[in-house]
C-alpha cells in the first residue's frame, strides 16, 4: 500500500507538537495520568475507535480495525512523567511545581496519537487491526505488569508489538534499531549491614558496619570484572548509603542499595548468585550480620530479529538519510520488556538531542528537552513499520 507516510506527518506536526507541548506543560506521575488519559481517550474516541479507560488505573486502549483480515500489531506509548523540579527555560515548561516530563514520555504520547489520526485515514486499505496501548507507570512504578494483569493482551491478542523512545543519548538523524537484546534486565537490590555500635575514639568494642560496608562494596564491583566474560555485560551500581547521624558515633547498621543491570539470563544468574555469597561472606568476616532484599524490576528487552528486520527495511527505504545502528544496546532498563516476554517484537530508538539548539541533556535531568523537529519522522516510521508488521 503506497502511504505518503512522511508527506503526512510532516502535515501533522503542528499537531504533534501542540499535544507534545500541553503534556509537557501539565506533567502527571505514574498512575495520576488523568488528565493525560482523558486528552488520549478524546482524541482516539474522535477517531470513531473502539476505546477502553481505565486500565490499570490511567490507561488507555484502543483498536483500529483494517477492512481485510490480518495480524494485529500492538503500539505502545508511555504517558507518566517524573518528579524532578523542572529548569529549563522552555515557554512550554512545567506548571506543575516538582514535576516534569524529563524522559520524553510526552513526545511519545503525542507520537501515539498522531500515527492514530494518520493510520485511521487508510483505515479501509490496512489488513489486521492496530492496537494502540497508552500505558501509565512506566518510570519503574510496574505501569506494565499491571496493565498486563488486567488483560491488555486480550481481545484481540497481539501478534506484534513495537515500541520507539526518543534518545536524546544521541543527536537527531541517529536511529538504534537492533536485533536481540537491546535494554537491560534491572534488579532493586536492598542490603542492611548490622553490627555493634559504639564511640568512635573507642572502634576495638565496636563491630563497624561502615568499615564492613565499604568492604562490601569495593568486592561487589570484583563480580562484573571478574566473573564475567568480558564479552558480555553487567553493571553493579551502588545509588544510596545510609548509616549514623554523629561524627565520633559508629552506628549499629548501614544500609545501602543499588541496581544490577545485564542483557542475558545466564549473566544474571550469575551475578546475583555471587551476589549474594560476596555480601553475605564479607560480613561475615568482619564479623557483621546482613539482610539482603532483591526484586526484579525488569528483564530485558529482547527484539525479534524477523520484526526488527523489516522495521529496519522501512527505516532505510522511508529515512535514507538517517544513520542506523544495528548493534545498539542500552543498560538502562524498560518494562516493556514483561509485554515483549509475551509478543515477539522491535524497541526502536530515535535520536532526539540537537546541541546545537542547546537540547542534549540527558534524561531524567532537570533541564532534558529534545528537539521537535524529529516529532514528525518518528511518527512516519512509526506509522510505516506498522504497515509493514501487518502486511507481513
Amino acid at each position: 500500500m503506497d502511504i505518503p507516510y512522511l508527506d503526512d506527518a510532516l502535515k501533522l506536526s503542528g499537531y504533534t507538537r501542540d499535544l507534545r507541548r500541553d503534556f509537557h506543560q501539565h506533567p502527571e506521575l505514574g498512575f495520576k495520568e488523568y488528565r493525560t488519559a482523558s486528552i488520549v481517550a478524546r482524541e482516539l474516541n474522535s477517531l470513531g475507535l473502539e476505546v477502553t479507560t481505565g486500565i490499570a488505573e490511567t490507561g488507555v486502549v484502543a483498536t483500529l480495525e483494517g477492512s481485510r483480515p490480518g495480524p494485529v500489531v500492538m503500539l505502545r506509548f508511555d504517558m507518566d512523567a517524573l518528579p524532578i523540579d523542572e529548569e529549563t527555560d522552555a515557554e512550554y515548561a512545567s506548571l506543575t511545581p516538582g514535576v516534569m516530563h524529563a524522559c520524553g514520555h510526552d513526545g511519545h504520547t503525542a507520537i501515539g496519537l498522531t500515527v492514530a489520526q494518520l493510520l485511521a485515514t487508510y483505515s479501509k486499505d490496512l489488513m489486521g487491526k492496530v492496537k494502540f496501548v497508552f500505558q501509565p507507570a512506566e518510570e519503574g512504578l510496574g505501569g506494565a505488569e499491571s496493565m498486563l494483569a488486567e488483560g491488555v493482551l486480550e481481545d484481540p491478542k497481539p501478534d506484534i508489538s513495537l515500541a520507539m523512545h526518543l534518545w536524546n543519548e544521541k543527536q537527531a538523524g541517529w536511529l538504534g534499531i537492533s536485533p536481540g537484546p537491546v535494554m537491560a534486565a534491572a534488579e532493586l537490590f536492598r542490603v542492611r549491614v548490622t553490627g555493634k555500635g559504639g564511640h568512635g575514639g573507642m572502634p576495638d568494642q565496636t563491630i563497624d558496619p561502615i568499615l564492613t560496608t565499604a568492604q562490601i562494596i569495593t568486592a561487589l564491583q570484583s563480580i562484573p570484572s571478574r566473573n564475567i566474560s568480558p564479552l558480555h555485560s553487567a553493571i553493579i551500581s551502588i545509588g544510596s548509603i545510609h548509616g549514623g547521624e554523629v561524627f565520633n558515633v559508629i552506628p549499629s547498621q548501614v544500609e545501602f542499595q543499588g541496581t544490577i543491570r545485564s542483557f542475558e539470563p545466564s549473566v544474571r544468574q550469575v551475578v546475583l548468585d555471587r551476589f549474594e555469597r560476596v555480601v553475605t561472606r564479607t560480613a561475615e568476616s568482619m564479623g557483621c550480620e546482613v539482610d539482603i532484599k532483591m526484586q526484579m524490576l525488569t528483564p530485558a528487552v529482547i527484539n525479534d530479529p524477523s520484526i526488527t528486520d523489516r522495521v529496519n527495511q522501512v527505516a532505510q527505504s522511508l529515512l535514507p538519510e538517517s544513520y542506523i545502528a544495528e548493534h545498539y544496546r542500552s543498560m538502562v532498563s524498560e518494562d516493556m520488556a514483561f509485554i515483549m516476554q509475551d509478543i515477539p517484537g522491535c524497541y526502536v530508538f530515535v535520536g532526539s538531542a540537537n546541541p546545537d539548539k542547546g537540547l542534549d541533556a540527558s534524561h531524567h535531568h532537570p533541564r532534558f528537552d529534545f528537539d521537535e523537529e524529529i516529532l514528525p519522522y518518528a511518527v512516519a516510521l512509526v506509522a510505516a513499520a506498522t504497515v509493514r508488521c501487518l502486511e507481513s
